[in-house]
């Protein structure tokens, strides 16, 4: 009898309200995340990546909602608790960690206050061991001289130990499940690694599940167990890095691939993704990357692509993957 999922998300829909009109963000999403596993979801802005995490979250603006679907911790609904319950789930089983390091600290308060009120919300720990656990958690991810970092303001400290001070803030409390939004953003390459590092190093170390939101398939290659790339909401494509690497069976995922820049290929040009992203005020009959796809067929233009199995590790949701089947079908019978 297999595990059950540490986390199962079942057809999720997340819709905001504007004046235009429904946004549909998030378009019948689901996947499943086990104990110990890093899930890497991959799409450029607008797919819907952080919108499936703070519907996770529960953290939505107020005009976002959801629709339909499940968010399951553990076997239990998360959708159906209660605020307190959020509270307690927040934190201390589920933590995430936000785009801009330099937005989500507040710039009028230390470094120490909001590190140690996050460990005094989620614990039930006294003064003294509030004080040795954020010390414990900024030495673990790296920050040098902690007792100086616990007096500094967001300001005085650079762009990648702030990073590191959200990844403390993030762990202190233990999660089950990290949520890494875009978490290298705006910095250089060689911080970008060492982020990445770390939180391979910390998920080796504490045993916890990771979801890793990207629009940089290069930034994940070597992190993740499965990965999905999204595009307008919807799931295009999913499987082992491997496979999404290596055998990409949807354009648009071809298409973020050409994009990657390629070490040694210095007079190889970038070849950009045509078009705009769609419009989910007016999401298309079909596939909504069928204006973007050089290939698109009629039927990509009037209905939507089931996901096919294209092999044990790897699912994707294209027309042109079920025409091929068929041909292979078909000259199977003529052998």
């Amino acid at each position: 009898m297999s595990e059950t999922p540490l986390l199962q998300v079942k057809n999720l829909h997340t819709s905001f309200d504007t004046d235009a009109g429904e946004v549909m963000a998030v378009n019948g999403l689901s996947f499943n995340l086990s104990r110990g596993k890093v899930l890497g979801i991959v799409g450029e802005s607008g797919s819907g990546k952080s919108v499936t995490a703070y519907s996770v979250m529960r953290i939505l603006t107020e005009n976002g909602h959801i629709t339909e679907g499940e968010v399951l911790f553990n076997g239990e609904n998360v959708l159906k608790y209660s605020k307190q319950q959020m509270h307690e789930f927040r934190g201390s089983k589920i933590s995430m960690i936000f785009q801009d390091p330099m937005t989500s600290l507040n710039p009028v308060y230390t470094v120490g206050n909001q590190l140690k009120e996050a460990i005094r919300i989620h614990t039930d720990r006294n003064k003294e061991q509030i004080q040795a656990r954020a010390l414990e958690m900024l030495t673990l991810v790296g920050v040098n001289e902690p007792e100086k970092r616990l007096k500094q303001y967001p300001h005085e400290l650079s762009g990648g130990m702030r990073q590191r001070v959200m990844i403390a803030m993030a762990l202190a409390c233990e999660p089950d499940i990290l949520i890494a939004d875009e978490p290298t953003t705006a910095l250089d390459v060689t911080i970008q690694a060492q982020i990445l590092e770390l939180m391979q190093d910390l998920q080796k170390k504490l045993g916890m599940a990771i979801i890793m939101i990207t629009h940089d398939l290069g930034v994940i290659a070597d992190i993740c167990d499965e990965i999905i790339v999204m595009y307008a909401g919807r799931v295009c494509e999913r499987g082992t890095a491997e496979e999404i690497f290596y055998n990409p069976s949807h354009e648009y995922t071809r298409g973020l691939i050409r994009s990657i820049p390629k070490i040694g290929a210095n007079h190889e040009k970038l070849v950009p993704i045509a078009g705009s992203p769609v419009d989910l005020l007016n999401l298309p009959a079909g596939c909504a990357f069928a204006s973007r796809c050089d290939h698109a067929m009629k039927i990509c233009l009037s209905d939507v692509p089931e996901e096919l199995r294209i092999n044990d590790n790897h699912i994707a949701a294209c027309w042109l993957n079920v025409k091929q089947r068929y041909e292979e079908e078909k000259d199977g019978e003529k052998k």
